[in-house]
């Protein structure tokens, strides 16, 4: 599929008002996206769990306008109250979309969103928040044109919300998600996510991440600025082939339920990562020491346990410890015993792979 195939085209009738709403939740990459082209165009290919617990529900009331205005007409309600610093990311977002949503500037639209975490835990909530604000416009498009099959709405979803926030595009489904062009997978595209095509052992169909808050609030460098340090990267081309030998890996090793290699992959990437941006130009240390204490007590624990506990990151000091269903007991004991003591205040959440976004009913008050 190309961009063209997500416009809206067609004579159709628009309705007068209404009121859409999802739950889109967070992902975690195991193969990380780093670096990106323009119109969020990923420079390499990636992929992640789909979680649960964390996510972003927004509802969408939107109710059409005597004519349609030159510009964006919306308020942006952030856990019931007014918030005007999240309005220019919207404006941008809209002003990115508009082309393929072209009712945009026919309605006024009262956008409320909330997040199942705490929004200064320091948990990206773009992905969550873009993804379900992608899925609340589609919901509106199929209103105007009901023979929208469920594979475009979820494609153009995908593709919608990746033009807010990147990782977005793989919060639309569950619960392995792949994005950007990668050889082995033909459906593949750097336009939006796809659910992963092959066969995956049952040992993967219930990981569990518990999320470490070592450092909540403001990341010292947004992501964008991340992505942007890797142009001119010494070690970019190195990286880009890299994400795409990891990814023939973790074919064979999802297979077969192969944890031990899952565990090498999984924390080399995250590594991999936090290195490209020791080394770039400036340069950043996004870990603090209790992430390093943290990362540490893990490998300690792993040998001598025997468990297939490991780590991931993010673009930040926050760990994801993920482990499977069949060693919850004894991991998550010793995240208790030994790892909630590196975290902001002893605080972390819970969570596990999830199966993607969903629509949420909304209440009739009449």
């Amino acid at each position: 599929m190309t961009e063209r195939d997500f416009v809206l085209n067609g004579d159709f009738e628009y309705p007068e008002s209404g009121v859409v709403a999802w739950k889109a939740p967070s992902n975690i990459a195991l193969v990380k996206y780093w670096g990106k082209k323009p119109n969020q165009i990923p420079a390499n290919p990636s992929i992640s769990f789909t979680l649960d617990a964390c996510a972003t529900t927004t509802s969408l009331d939107f109710s059409k306008l005597s004519e349609k205005s030159n510009t964006f007409s919306f308020d942006l309600f952030f856990e019931g109250k007014p918030k005007e610093d999240f309005k220019p990311k919207i404006n941008t977002f809209f002003e990115r979309i508009e082309k393929y949503v072209p009712f945009l500037k026919e309605y006024h639209f009262t956008i409320k969103t909330s997040n199942s975490f705490p929004h200064s835990s320091g948990i990206a909530s773009s992905a969550s928040g873009m993804a379900a604000l992608a899925l609340c416009l589609m919901t509106i498009e199929k209103r105007i044109n009901p023979s929208l099959e469920d594979s475009y709405f979820k494609k153009k979803a995908s593709f919608l919300s990746r033009l807010g926030s990147g990782s977005a595009c793989r919060s639309i489904q569950g619960d392995l998600i792949q994005w950007g062009n990668y050889d082995a997978i033909s459906e593949s595209s750097n336009l939006f996510g796809v659910k992963y095509p092959f066969k995956v052992h049952p040992v993967f169909k219930n990981y569990h991440d518990t999320i470490l808050l070592v450092h909540k609030g403001q990341k010292t460098v947004s992501s964008t600025v991340g992505h942007d340090l890797m142009h001119n990267h010494p070690f970019a081309e190195q990286r880009f082939a890299q994400a795409h030998l990891n990814l023939d890996r973790l074919k064979t090793i999802f297979e077969e339920g192969n944890l031990d290699n899952f565990v090498e992959v999984v924390e080399s990437e995250a590594l991999t990562l936090h290195a490209m941006m020791m080394t770039s130009l400036p340069y950043f240390m996004l870990m603090k020491p209790n992430t390093l204490e943290i990362i540490n007590r893990i490998w300690e624990f792993r040998q001598k346990s025997k468990t297939h506990v490991c780590f991931t990151l993010d673009a930040g000091a926050n760990v994801h410890v993920l482990y499977p269903e069949s060693e919850k007991q004894e991991v998550f004991q010793f995240i208790q015993d030994e790892l909630v003591v590196f975290c902001e205040n002893g605080h972390y959440i819970c969570d596990r792979i999830g199966n993607g976004a969903k629509e949420m009913r909304i209440k009739n008050n009449n």
